[in-house]
């Protein structure tokens, strides 16, 4: 039996071809392999990446959101809310050890009944001599006075010329002007159009519920009246609405936002309703800074949009991550609340008790929001500071662990996307350290999409695009006057009062300039 060795060719050319031939099916071999591996790891991708999708479904139908647990507290808050009760009954002995509850007082412009319990008889139990006065026990409750409708009777009293009449010449009446009102020959006052408006675009209440109520009181006010009326007072705001506009464009940030709207005779299966804010979340008169917000229906989300709208603006416009603003003119900054979701989102489809990289993410941008909430009262300056001292550090960190992680994470995994989200993002992420006037995220933007999303729901759509640019016009006032920190009712009815008289100078009807009632916001 011959050797291995021996059962080789002695031709050189014979053994190198054999060599060759063995290489090449080794290279085959390990190609095939390495295919093998390749597919396996795609596929154990793909079955983490389903994995995780099926965490997250469970958790969006099954776990509990904050806006979910709000809903749901409407029905259940009496039974939550509720503390013990720490006054007395009949039959406690009242003695002055006792720990009074705190309550807030309450607000003392508001009109008070005296009413006065006193005993019947004032004799000593003791020795039947008569009692004094030797002091009082005060307390105050709250009674709801349910709103009162009432009729104002316009009467002009007509004038003619007896002297005219006898002389048989024409007779020259005169009568007094009829009174402006914001509907001419309508029976609606400021005072109820500014209630109709503030029921349904703050407190959500659709016009066809408002309808029933009126009838309480007899009232026939169908809704399709109601709808004019707001159609005719959107177009007696609008210059005012183009006034804050243009006062807007001036403003150094403008943080913006969109969400879609149902409109029945529209060609567009879906339309917009876009927000525009400015200023900061509490209202400052001695700042230049102009709380506004402002909402522009459009039927679609196209990027021209917010570029019709800002008209040129060039300053900061502080958005999410949707590629249409980048069609405008303006520098953008970015969200760090959105990024801060897509880690959340990868923490949610990890294995329930684990904790990694998406832990990770999320604290540390939690010690970047502590930095804010730290800073968040300073003057723009010392904010700026504070954020090149404290925060850039921090950033630094954060994009050296995101380049590193982006080559350890499938990018088909939640955490793959959130990494790679984030680093799209990264440059207008870290714009919000170039100025103390930017904030970290967009969330004053998303806050006032809230109201309106709130309402939606009540009145799910608007039946035409005059409609939603209506309702556009009356969401802006109403919530432009809440971030001056004026009670929109009040703000309304000034309006409706002033406007039908065309004044020349409307400066002097800026939320910011009239002198009305505050509110808590």
């Amino acid at each position: 039996m011959q050797s291995p060795a021996e059962s080789l060719p002695s031709d050189p050319d014979e053994l190198k071809s054999l060599l060759l031939l063995e290489r090449s099916q080794r290279m085959e071999k390990e190609a095939v392999i390495r295919d093998k591996d390749s597919q396996l790891e795609a596929l154990q991708q793909q079955y983490q990446a389903l994995i995780e999708q099926f965490r997250l479904a469970q958790q969006r139908r099954f776990g509990q959101s904050s806006e979910s647990a709000d809903q749901l507290g409407l029905f259940n808050e009496s039974e939550t809310l509720v503390e013990p009760d720490d006054e007395p009954t009949d039959q406690e002995t009242l003695t002055y050890t006792r720990k009074k509850p705190k309550r807030k007082p309450l607000p003392d412009n508001l009109p008070r009944e005296t009413v006065v319990h006193d005993i019947e008889d004032k004799s000593c139990a003791c020795c039947g001599h008569e009692m004094h006065r030797i002091g009082e026990e005060k307390s105050e409750q709250l009674e709801f006075i349910p709103a009162q409708v009432k009729v104002i009777e316009n009467i002009r009293p007509k004038y003619g010329c007896r002297h005219c009449e006898r002389e048989g010449t024409k007779v020259a009446i005169r009568i007094a002007p009829v009174p402006l009102s914001p509907i001419p020959k309508s029976i609606a006052t400021p005072s109820l159009l500014a209630q109709v408006i503030i029921s349904k675009y703050q407190y959500a209440l659709p016009l066809y519920r408002q309808e029933q109520m009126f009838k309480q009181y007899g009232i026939d006010l169908s809704r399709k009246t109601l709808a004019d009326w707001m159609i005719r007072c959107s177009e007696l705001l609008q210059p005012l609405y183009q006034l804050l506009r243009s006062i807007q464009l001036q403003q150094p940030v403008i943080q913006a936002d969109e969400t879609p709207l149902k409109v029945v005779h529209e060609d567009k299966s879906r339309c917009y309703m876009w927000v525009y804010c400015t200023g900061g979340d509490s209202p400052d008169p001695d700042s230049q800074l102009r709380n506004i917000v402002l909402y522009d229906y459009q039927p679609s989300r196209r990027g021209q949009c917010p570029t019709d709208w800002l008209e040129g603006y060039s300053h900061y416009l502080q958005v999410d991550g949707y590629a249409g603003y980048e069609q405008t003119a303006a520098t953008l900054v970015g969200c760090m609340a959105h990024a801060r979701r897509k880690f959340v989102e990868a923490k949610q489809a990890q294995v329930k008790g684990k904790t990694g990289k998406p832990d990770w993410a999320i604290s540390h941008i939690g010690k970047l929001y502590r930095i804010e909430r730290e800073i968040r009262d300073l003057a723009p300056e010392k904010k700026h500071e504070q954020r090149q001292q404290h925060a850039r550090p921090l950033m630094d960190e954060f994009k050296v662990w995101l380049d590193k992680s982006v080559n350890q994470v499938p990018p088909k995994t939640a955490l793959g996307m959130a990494v790679a989200y984030t680093l799209g993002q990264w440059d207008k992420l870290v714009r919000y350290l170039d100025s103390g006037h930017l904030q970290i995220d967009n969330n004053r933007a998303e806050r006032a999409v809230k109201p309106f999303v709130i309402g939606r729901k009540n009145w799910m759509f608007s039946n035409t695009g005059n409609g939603a640019r209506a309702s556009a016009t009356l969401y802006s006032i109403v919530e432009t006057a809440k971030a001056n920190g004026i009670s929109p009712f009040d703000y309304l009815q000034l309006l409706l009062t002033e406007l039908p008289k065309q004044p020349e100078d409307l400066d002097a009807l800026l939320p910011w300039t009239v002198d009305l009632p505050q509110i808590s916001k």
